[in-house]
């Protein structure tokens, strides 16, 4: 371990270093601006495959250019956008198939149970979490309360303006209205979920029969969801956050059925841990919930607006677009 002893440098100070490390600009002035706004640390990883691989330094290779490396943050922006289409597509589609199924297989409050989940699911964690969002609301609703009856408008007013406060949001709805359950109805439930919660609720549902009957909506085995779900969390986390995406690796590869077409050529080499195993994962996601989905015609325009944009960093094989269309054929396993 050593000690961190880098300066803050100013927009100014950051450009004359790129220069310094050979980066060829061709505006300073629009260059300043932009550094204004963005600093040259978010740009950094779309500096490296423009740079020495190694080099102590960080310097450039010969022509490389400012403009160049902001084509690629300006495709991994829009990608991002993208890719957020499809993912919410995909969550809303989840959550409901997960509370169709169940509320209509166990009732409107199913997950109170813990029978319904596998023993190492934390259910205690799971009420505790919405037990603390109706309770957040509750107290919010009040503060409100305090502060309209201050106001000095007539009666009317503030009765509507109290019960129009008292339908912001279902959660507060319902708790200032029911008291038994005391937790909201399955439908409402998960949609308090994260991405994230959500996966694991899925995969803690305790019988096979009723994660594999969620599934076939989608076309998958439940094992596969429960996979891409959680890939997908990750993924969804690199978007909000504005992280790059480009050329990012996956940390742990999805399962893959066999029914559908594979990521990549290298059969037996396993699932690539590249973007294109996402990009496909989406395409075949968003054809199931939609088959006349227009996300993978979009995807197909964006990788068509910049040409320039190398494939290999993203795990394209030469025959992409024909994988990609094979998945609209897919059937449910």
């Amino acid at each position: 371990m050593i000690r961190f002893a880098k300066p803050a440098l100013t927009a100014r100070e950051q450009l004359d270093l790129l220069i310094e490390r050979g980066l060829l600009i061709n505006d300073r002035e629009r260059a300043l601006r932009l550094l204004e706004v963005t600093t040259s640390f978010r740009l950094s990883p779309y500096m490296r495959p423009f740079q020495y691989p190694d080099d102590p330094e960080h310097r450039f290779k010969p022509n490389a250019r400012l403009s160049d490396i902001m084509q690629v943050y300006r495709f991994d922006s829009d990608l991002r956008q993208l890719v957020m289409v499809a993912i919410e597509k995909v969550e809303i589609a989840v959550r409901t198939g997960i509370s169709n199924h169940m509320a209509c297989t166990y009732g409107t409050h199913w997950y109170l149970t813990p029978a319904c989940f596998k023993a190492h699911f934390d259910h205690a964690r799971l009420l505790t979490e919405l037990n603390d969002k109706l309770a957040k609301e509750t107290r919010q609703y009040h503060k409100e309360i305090e502060r309209i009856e201050r106001a000095k408008v007539p009666e009317e007013i503030k009765r509507a303006r109290q019960e129009s406060r008292k339908r912001d949001n279902y959660p507060r709805y319902y708790a200032l209205t029911y008291d038994q359950p005391a937790h909201l109805p399955s439908w409402a439930m998960v949609e308090e979920l994260s991405l994230g919660t959500l996966s694991h609720l899925f995969d803690g549902l305790d019988e096979y029969r009723d994660r594999k009957a969620i599934a076939r909506r989608f076309a998958l085995p439940h094992h596969v969801l429960a996979s891409w779900l959680h890939t997908l969390t990750f993924i969804r986390n690199v978007c909000a956050h504005h992280f790059r995406l480009w050329n990012r690796e996956l940390s742990i590869p999805p399962s893959w059925p066999k029914h559908l077409a594979f990521p990549a050529p290298q059969a037996g080499r396993g699932v690539p841990r590249r973007l294109f195993t996402v990009l496909m994962m989406l395409t075949h996601l968003t054809t199931q919930i939609s088959p006349d989905t227009r996300w993978p015609g979009r995807l197909q325009a964006l990788l068509a607006e910049y040409p320039d944009i190398p494939r290999k960093p993203m795990g394209f094989p030469d025959d992409w677009q024909e994988r990609l269309e094979a998945l609209k054929a897919a059937k449910t396993p």
